[in-house]
């Protein structure tokens, strides 16, 4: 019998309520948990975390979807081109962001990039930064599953095409 593996992908794209909510349907999803990354402190709040983007840790079955197809999906629900920013969310915590874990990652996040920007599918170019990620702190209780808990709360997260940029 062989067991199962996991990988976490660690991206930021808005408010992570939004993202989280797309996200968790995803084939070969196994968990997603709300948090922040890429910032300056320790032990970071949703009153004080200067510096991290609120991110989404998607652990995620790869004997079921790959890096590149969560990237895919990632670029399909919210707005790459916008600097710090997402809907009406505001600021460097709202950055597009991918933290990758190593070359590998990098490497297919340049790439998904690359294919997202001559897609045709925004107008603008990706402004989605590549961060090296350093720690993952979860986020308060009430955050997550937050649109479970709250259906009908505010997210500007949507699938803006369901055709998938990899070919």
């Amino acid at each position: 019998m062989k067991l199962m593996t996991k990988k976490v992908a660690y991206l930021a794209g808005g408010c992570f309520w939004g993202l989280e909510e797309l996200f968790k349907e995803q084939p070969g999803i196994i968990d997603t948990e709300v948090g922040y990354t890429g910032g300056e402190n320790d032990n970071p709040t949703y009153e004080n975390h200067p510096g991290h983007a609120e991110a989404l840790a998607i652990t995620y079955d790869p004997d079921k979807t790959t890096y590149a197809a969560l990237l895919d999906f990632f670029f399909r629900v919210h707005d790459p081109t916008t600097m710090n920013r997402q809907g009406n969310d505001v600021g460097s915590s709202y950055r597009s962001a991918i933290f990758y874990q190593d070359d590998e990652e990098r490497k297919t996040a340049e790439a998904m990039i690359e294919t997202v920007n001559t897609s045709g599918l925004y107008k603008d170019p990706v402004v989605t930064s590549l961060e090296s990620f350093k720690r993952f702190y979860s986020a308060e209780e009430y955050h997550q599953d937050y649109l479970q808990k709250n259906p009908g709360g505010y997210t500007c997260h949507y699938v803006r095409t369901e055709k998938s940029l990899l070919q």
